[in-house]
């Protein structure tokens, strides 16, 4: 999926990009992050190199090995906001056709952005419960990527981890909010109550 598409065309590309500009700054916590593959996003970040987007400094690790680390350019920045700009724009129009009932439009325009949900849920543009909500009333399944994006919402803010995360996007989700990374707090927080009940 490397040079054959346009930078602009690319999710998956502006995930990463998205990712690094957050701090990840190795190709292994930027996999898990994003729920690429690794492969494919050492293929990513090398064309963000080669448009200088980003880029990567070698660094002595504790025993001498070298260790490559990745940074957003201001250019890759200025880029990335512009089409999280632009995404946010869809993402509110798929509101108001949402709050509106305009399935026809909905259905539309949603099929012509359908690649771009991940990165609309990974970057927080889109909550996961409005998306689970927009699914629903279009009686749409989720694909893999758009699940694993749902899915990522809550854990990756470092919380209660993979049961918790599953248990949510089972139930819709409903309970955790449109508050992204920190909607986890919520079920660490009933965690921590169950334990001190039992004392």
């Amino acid at each position: 999926m490397s040079s054959g598409i346009g930078f602009n065309e690319s999710p998956n590309h502006f995930m990463v990009l998205d990712a690094i500009s957050r701090g990840m700054k190795k190709i292994d916590s930027i996999a898990k992050v994003t729920k690429l593959s690794k492969d494919e996003v050492e293929l990513i970040i090398n064309d963000l190199k080669n448009q200088k987007l980003i880029t990567m400094v070698a660094k002595r690790g504790f025993f001498g090995n070298k260790k490559i680390e990745v940074y957003i350019t201001d250019t890759g920045f200025r880029i990335l906001e512009s089409k999280k700009q632009e995404l946010s724009h869809k993402s509110q129009r798929l509101q108001q056709l949402y709050e509106t009932g305009n399935r026809g439009q909905m259905q539309s325009m949603m099929d012509d952005n359908r690649s771009w949900m991940p990165m609309m849920l990974f970057s927080g543009i889109m909550s996961m419960v409005m998306f689970g909500s927009m699914m629903a009333f279009m009686g749409m399944a989720m694909n893999p990527a758009e699940s694993a994006q749902t899915e990522g919402q809550v854990d990756e803010s470092g919380g209660s981890g993979a049961e918790d995360s599953g248990a949510a996007s089972d139930t819709g989700a409903s309970d955790t909010g449109d508050t992204g990374g920190f909607s986890d707090m919520d079920a660490g927080g009933g965690m921590d109550a169950g334990g001190f009940d039992s004392f």
